[in-house]
């Protein structure tokens, strides 16, 4: 790749889980702010990119991709270290988890904190409360992938783009929604997902986001809110 690629990022929004990763590729890119405070994300510069308006989108030499999944797996393909390559036995079985991830734990937090993009504001109460009990089963089976607590999600000691990813999402249901019940994941439950976040948050790839994005010294483990140098979460 000649051009670095362009990650239009918020802090603290799902484009973390690709500045994380693209550290951890040592990549070159440029984080480009989509400053949510005053919505840019739905300006007509940022639809031109993503028609979604949703966050992050990737501008790379095969166009921009955006949808957090397909640009974790895109990346994957094109760099070595972060997930198994098309012939290795792990493959499949790293698939079906980042899948999972995608499609079940994150959309769910999705609908967690933004209950009103998916259904009627008098029902928002009960939406949330099916979703806390469901977020916390899939919480459950990402912990039940941890057979040793010394490794990862994948049973090896360097982690990849399902561990970045389900470490993400267990901050953000510590710290969302501010609307709901405190502690509405019971992440106690979880000791080797969280023995996991603390080492990922040690990791030098990992530190170099946290300060780019006020995240605070333990983003996983025991977060506390952004607090960015530039930009808001919200």
């Amino acid at each position: 790749m000649n051009k670095p690629y362009i990650l239009h990022y918020a802090p603290d929004n799902a484009s973390l889980i690709i500045r994380i990763a693209l550290e951890i590729l040592g990549a070159p890119y440029e984080a480009v702010l989509v400053d949510r405070s005053v919505a840019a994300q739905q300006a007509p510069a940022y639809l031109s990119l993503n028609p979604l308006g949703m966050i992050p989108a990737l501008e790379t030499p095969d166009g921009v991709i955006f949808e957090t999944g397909a640009i974790l797996l895109w990346l994957a393909d094109r760099h070595a270290g972060i997930f198994p390559v098309s012939d290795d036995a792990a493959r499949g079985e790293g698939l079906k988890w980042l899948f999972f991830i995608s499609n079940s734990l994150h959309a769910g937090l999705r609908q967690m904190f933004y209950p009103e993009k998916f259904i009627a504001a008098e029902h928002a109460a009960k939406l949330r409360d099916g979703i806390a009990q469901r977020s916390q089963s899939d919480f459950a089976q990402i912990e039940y992938l941890i057979v040793d607590p010394e490794m990862t999600l994948l049973g090896g000691a360097t982690p990849t783009i399902l561990d970045i990813y389900a470490c993400t999402c267990l901050r953000w249901a510590q710290l969302y929604p501010t609307t709901y019940a405190d502690n509405w994941v019971d992440v106690e439950t979880f000791p080797a997902l969280r023995a996991l976040a603390k080492r990922i948050e040690l990791l030098q790839s990992v530190q170099a986001v946290q300060v780019a994005e006020g995240l605070g010294p333990t983003p996983f483990s025991n977060p506390i809110y952004a607090n960015p140098p530039v930009g808001s979460a919200t």
